[in-house]
């Protein structure tokens, strides 16, 4: 039973909790935006993830998703993984792919249900471009051996980029289908100040056109309550994920963030309102002064594009 519903001053429920266990990456993709952290600090032990889940789920929270940096570079992501089990409805991982096969089927044992695989070109050489290494094929391997064993549905992320790999959608596509696998379209997104700046200035593709022909193909659209996305099934299942200057997405925004040394963060493209909630934690907070600092974190939420 939920102690109490967490509720933005927008009426906006929060039900999705994204936690960052590490900052640390294998690869160094060019678009990276470190899920909104500026600085690297400690890294949270597995009991520290645990405790904050635990709260977040105490406050209706149903749905975890655990990020980095990567992951699976962390020793202890199966002991993460296992003591957040059970406490929601659903606990996936995002990943660039590369160690997935190797720990697939020890990280369904401990209850993940489901992963996304960053995955923006299926030729070596861009791949390279883009992350910095050429082990495409680990991330294939990865992929086919995630769904294999029920890391269900798998989705494929793939950031769109202007002059990079925006004209290898369709054989995206067909590779989702062949592997099993839903594609996830992806904006390039950025900080308000920076749109006419550096890597987006020169690559960011503007959707639209794209989800005009998604819709002439589809056999069915669904929206989603997250974000408002659009869900085309083709019938392959496509997904386009847009938040540069659209007030719909952030209105339909369920989500909050914890960063990788313990920060409750209410959006990705701001610094405004994080509440340290490790430092809390590290002094034997209690819980209601722990779901304190979760409402405040929440009551610091606003619409970024609004």
């Amino acid at each position: 039973m939920a102690i109490d519903m967490l509720i933005d001053s927008y009426g906006r429920r929060l039900t999705n909790l994204r936690i960052s266990v590490t900052q640390r990456c294998n690869l160094n993709c060019l678009y990276c935006h470190r899920e909104g952290e500026k600085s690297i600090g400690d890294e949270m032990s597995p009991d520290e993830i645990a405790r904050i889940a635990t709260i977040a789920s105490s406050l209706g929270m149903n749905k975890l998703k655990i990020t980095g940096g990567e992951p699976l570079v962390r020793g202890d992501l199966v002991e993460i993984v296992s003591k957040c089990a059970n406490k929601f409805e659903e606990i996936s991982m995002t990943t660039n792919g590369t160690l997935l096969a190797d720990y697939s089927g020890d990280l369904k044992s401990a209850g993940l249900n489901r992963v996304n695989v960053s995955l923006d070109t299926l030729d070596h050489e861009k791949y390279k471009r883009i992350t910095g290494s050429d082990v495409l094929g680990d991330v294939i391997e990865g992929i086919e051996k995630a769904i294999s064993v029920g890391l269900t549905p798998l989705k494929i992320n793939m950031v769109v980029m202007k002059g990079i790999n925006e004209n290898e959608i369709e054989e995206m596509i067909r590779f989702s289908r062949k592997v099993g696998g839903i594609l996830q379209l992806i904006e390039l997104e950025t900080q308000k100040e920076k749109i006419n700046e550096g890597f987006y200035a020169d690559h960011h593709c503007d959707l639209a056109p794209i989800e005009s022909y998604l819709e002439s193909k589809a056999q069915r659209i669904i929206l989603r309550s997250l974000h408002n996305r659009k869900k085309y099934y083709l019938p392959e299942e496509v997904e386009v994920v847009r938040p540069m200057h659209n007030s719909n997405f952030c209105a339909n925004c369920h989500r909050l963030r914890v960063t990788s040394n313990g920060r409750l963060k209410p959006c990705l493209l701001s610094e405004d309102g994080s509440v340290d909630v490790l430092s809390a934690i590290r002094k034997n907070a209690s819980e209601a002064e722990l779901i304190d600092l979760f409402k405040i974190a929440v009551s610091a939420r606003k619409p970024y594009w609004g």
